[in-house]
């Protein structure tokens, strides 16, 4: 005898459906505060069809998409169990915003890249101007669209490029590494 869709499901009939081992629920429920079966005497765990959804996103994200717990962790904190229930159920209109957020983030990406100042320019790190990178490095005065002088110790603009997205990505982690000290 089937149950109701709308039925409570013991942790054994949610591992079963959802081909995941009882331990591994048990575990999520500790990093995802956001599952809440109801428990009876003795502990049992019912799980609610909302909770069986969530859990359905929280598997797919982790399994078919090879987000980290911390990942999924974020997921939900920024968008909520609605979200990643609405995932776990199929909901395609669900899936299409949390790409067009993603399609936006990397544009979004993509302007601050652009506006940042070139190797070039002079730039203020706190109240000292810092020389451009090129002098830094002891480097003369590149060609604009030439590629690397042997022994003239210059860079091409893509090199310079690469050099500068080198640069910035250091300072952002210096940066990160600051705010957790």
């Amino acid at each position: 005898m089937d149950k109701s869709p709308d039925a409570f499901r013991t942790i054994s009939e949610v591992a079963e459906q959802l081909d995941l081992p009882q331990h591994v629920l048990r575990f999520w429920e500790t990093r995802f505060t956001q599952i809440k079966p109801m428990k009876r005497g003795g502990g049992r765990r019912y799980y609610r069809p909302q909770d069986v959804e969530l859990i359905k996103g929280i598997r797919h994200m982790l399994y078919d998409h090879g987000y980290t717990i911390k990942g999924v962790q974020k997921l939900l904190r920024e968008n909520g169990p609605q979200f990643l229930a609405s995932i776990g159920s199929g909901d395609m209109a669900a899936i299409e915003a949390m790409a067009q957020r993603k399609l936006q983030e990397v544009e979004d990406a993509a302007q601050v890249a652009a506006s940042r100042p070139k190797l070039d320019d002079e730039m203020l790190v706190g109240q000292a101007k810092v020389k451009p990178a090129r002098r830094f490095f002891g480097l003369g005065r590149p060609d604009e669209d030439g590629p690397v002088q042997e022994g003239e110790g210059r860079l091409s603009r893509d090199n310079r490029a690469l050099l500068q997205e080198a640069l910035f990505d250091l300072l952002e982690c210096k940066r990160l590494l600051d705010q957790v000290r």
